[in-house]
């Protein structure tokens, strides 16, 4: 068997430094004599264990004092939910449809109040994001809910709007820790761990202070986000051994050099790719260039009766997971940081033998 190389949009791959660690610490932690897994979440040493991922990750992203980091279990979905509870108030909010998940994300929160489809591209099959000066945005609104990188459509945002006021709160589950961000403009920012964190079962959000204090009456403690900030992401059990592997990721980019420094390894492997999508009508790719997703890149055959074999020959060429998500079909790559760009310079040499023999 060909060395295998997982494509797959979430749980995604992770990086093998990573993961031969915690191997290497799984029956016995730091002399601990326990698994992290074993280890009680209030313990010195998995408070340790915690408190250094945190320390890591705001290296990481430069994130400021006056915003709080927690460690939640449930998802980004659950957080449709947890969003417009710990936000929304008596007022109303605006959100921006860009692909499914966002789509989702506005079905879930009209539960909880009026939420306003401000844009939307759903129009255009969800390949582009909206032109800024179309958005109708409302200055009275509690928040603006954006998904800055769509996993199912390939559409990532390549900037942001004015919102005043109005804090932005961002959805980015897909390509977190892929790039750079300015933390400042937004007033929360979160994420699924599954695709470029770490394994499934943990969410991080990232949350400014001065909206901890608006929690509808009806929220939950362990949905609470300025309960959960008193505690330590503690008010139940948290998702422990996910945490520890992100922590593990963490160490991993800083190793790296940084999310600076794993952007320009992205720009690269997405580059392949589709300068040799680009290059050629045997595949297409239906997204506008600008909003290009360097994480997750669905493409299609221009003869699809050869979708099967297509697959059927990536995988046994150790190309896993290229099947595109069944709402969209086609295939796609999706190329998170722990995806070496030699295992997309394997999928680009499989592509142009796939198309020599049709």
């Amino acid at each position: 068997m060909n060395k295998i190389y997982n494509f797959s949009a979430g749980p995604a791959v992770l990086p093998r430094a990573v993961l031969e660690r915690a191997q290497a610490e799984m029956l016995d932690w730091h002399g601990s004599g326990m698994s992290v897994m074993e280890m009680s979440h209030r313990g010195k040493e998995f408070t340790g264990i915690l408190n250094k991922a945190e320390t890591d990750l705001r290296t990481l992203l430069n994130i400021p004092q006056n915003y709080k980091v927690l460690f939640l279990q449930g998802g980004a979905i659950a957080e449709n939910a947890v969003i417009p509870m710990n936000l929304l108030g008596a007022g109303e909010a605006d959100y921006v449809v860009t692909g499914a998940w966002s789509k989702r994300s506005v079905q879930d929160a009209r539960a909880y109040g009026k939420i306003n489809v401000v844009a939307s591209s759903e129009a255009e099959n969800f390949t582009d994001v909206p032109a800024f000066d179309c958005w109708k945005l409302n200055q009275n609104a509690a928040y603006l809910h954006i998904c800055t990188n769509e996993t199912i459509n390939g559409v990532e945002f390549d900037g942001l709007p004015d919102a005043g006021n109005v804090p932005i709160v961002a959805d980015m589950s897909s390509h977190i820790l892929s790039r750079p961000i300015d933390v400042t403009k937004y007033g929360v920012i979160y994420g699924g761990a599954q695709k470029n964190i770490g394994p499934a079962g943990l969410c991080i959000v990232i949350v400014r202070e001065d909206l901890l204090d608006r929690a509808l009456p009806i929220t939950p403690a362990v949905f609470n986000w300025k309960m959960q900030s008193e505690n330590q992401s503690m008010i139940n059990t948290p998702p422990t051994y996910s945490i520890y592997i992100a922590g593990l990721v963490f160490e991993w980019l800083l190793s790296l050099g940084g999310v600076e420094a794993i952007e320009q390894v992205n720009i690269k492997k997405a580059s392949l790719l589709y300068d040799y999508i680009d290059g050629t009508d045997f595949y297409i790719n239906k997204v506008a260039v600008k909003n290009r997703s360097r994480m997750n890149i669905p493409f299609f055959l221009k003869d699809e009766s050869l979708n099967d074999a297509f697959l059927k020959g990536a995988e046994a060429q150790g190309l896993l997971q290229l099947k595109g998500h069944r709402m969209v079909g086609g295939m796609r790559a999706s190329i998170y940081n722990a995806m070496p760009i030699e295992g997309v310079e394997a999928l680009v040499n499989y592509m142009k033998q796939f198309e020599k023999a049709h």
